[in-house]
């Protein structure tokens, strides 16, 4: 009779485990990333330590109305990187209607431009700290 009843609840645990992989497994999500990276893809693995493996991952690239998908394959994520996970859901559209898809050339000139715009407005403002405007 014990034996029997460790067997049903061997069965019964196994069945929750597979319920739950069904369930969470195979969502689209997304993945924000300390660095700033938005990752995307179909969830294949996780764990207590928030490490995701994620299939057809790719980055989303997003520079001002532009955005670009980098395609990565089958993706690791250590947990420790990860800040925010969640669904996407299918049924809506992902991005606003003003947004347009560009091609990987063209978002990393974006990209490029984005960050020299950056690094010149780093170097103005330490040029002008004598003037003291605070």
């Amino acid at each position: 009779m014990a034996a029997s009843l460790r067997l049903i609840e061997k069965h019964s645990q196994l069945c929750l485990v597979v319920f739950l992989e069904l369930i969470c497994l195979q969502k689209k999500l997304l993945v924000l990333l300390r660095d700033g990276r938005k990752l995307m893809g179909l969830l294949c693995s996780f764990d207590q330590f928030a490490n995701v493996v994620l299939q057809d991952a790719c980055e989303r690239v997003i520079v001002g109305d532009i955005y670009c998908d980098l395609p990565l394959g089958l993706y690791v994520i250590r947990g420790e990187n990860v800040v925010l996970i969640g669904e996407l859901d299918l049924e809506k559209e992902e991005l606003p209607p003003h947004m347009t898809r560009v091609s990987e050339a063209e978002i990393k000139r974006a990209q490029k431009a984005e960050r020299d715009a950056t690094d010149l407005k780093g170097s103005m403002r330490k040029r002008m700290e004598f003037l003291d405007f605070d």
